[in-house]
């Protein structure tokens, strides 16, 4: 296929990667970043979406989603598939994808959970919203670009169901970390807890595949000092979308709100950025009952 790929940052950059060196001609745009090796560069995000038959777009919020929609639209064909990889807001997804579908274009709303790691290697899970033709024609690029694709409904229910697994993900690290703090002052060995947990009713992917405790568990960011596998900024934007969607929705997420709380005083006032979200351990190890 001919591909025209926006925005090669850490998780872009190697996804158009992938898909050059399985053999489909790429070509790529960011307004600040280099084409990766084997991806062709183009002077404009428009140029890059000219005659391609899919334009994937990887870029940080809703509102230049937006933007970069309103120069690719019309240079687009008729038929050709907007596969947006972005986590944005679920009411840009949607707007995006209505102003795609009366351009005659199918959308789909596509992002990714696995990490920079994960679109290096090309096992990102995709959680798809859009059509159902939509989906079929990309399939052989969610193949290369991940390991598992999901169509989860119309457009917009991907980023619905993005932001909720994050949400619950947001929620379980924090009581990861919470509940290693208080075994540390309860007088309970790391391990121990790790042994007992991961093979309980308290067990959990932030527990048993990504321990926020370093030298316990399989090997994770907390064994490299909080360098991020996945950002705490990152999450905090997560939480934050998932709570702008349950005011929309009229749904009450207590838990959700304050883990976005939580980070937030983690991200803006701790330091905790540009350290993974697993770093609120040593956070909470430093703090007392309030």
């Amino acid at each position: 296929m001919k591909i025209g790929f926006i925005g090669l940052g850490n998780m872009g950059a190697p996804m158009a990667a992938n898909l050059a060196r399985a053999g489909h001609e790429v070509v790529g745009f960011d307004l600040a970043a280099p084409c990766p090796a084997g991806v062709s560069s183009a002077e404009s995000a428009a140029a890059a979406a000219t005659g391609a038959e899919i334009v994937i777009t990887m870029l940080p919020n809703g509102q230049i989603l937006r933007d970069v929609a309103n120069q690719i639209i019309p240079a687009m064909s008729a038929g050709a598939v907007f596969l947006d990889c972005s986590t944005v807001d679920v009411d840009s997804a949607r707007a995006v994808a209505r102003q795609a579908q009366e351009a005659g274009l199918s959308a789909l709303d596509a992002p990714v959970s696995g990490g920079v790691g994960g679109a290096e290697a090309g096992t990102l899970t995709f959680m798809v919203g859009g059509d159902t033709a939509g989906f079929e024609k990309a399939r052989p690029l969610f193949d290369i670009m991940g390991a598992k694709a999901v169509h989860c409904g119309p457009s917009g229910n991907g980023q619905a169901a993005k932001i909720c697994n994050n949400m619950i993900l947001g929620i379980t690290m924090i009581g990861t970390c919470e509940a290693f703090a208080l075994a540390d002052k309860l007088g309970l060995d790391r391990q121990a807890m790790y042994d007992v947990v991961s093979t309980s009713s308290g067990q959990s992917w932030s527990m048993t595949t990504y321990c926020p405790a370093p030298g316990v568990g399989p090997k994770s960011p907390a064994d490299n000092d909080y360098t991020p596998g996945f950002a705490a900024e990152l999450m905090l934007k997560d939480l934050r979308l998932s709570q702008q969607a349950a005011a929309n929705a009229d749904a009450d997420t207590p838990l959700g709100r304050h883990a976005a709380d939580l980070y937030a005083a983690f991200v803006e006032q701790e330091g905790g950025k540009g350290k993974d979200f697993s770093a609120m351990l040593p956070r909470f190890e430093k703090r007392h009952r309030g």
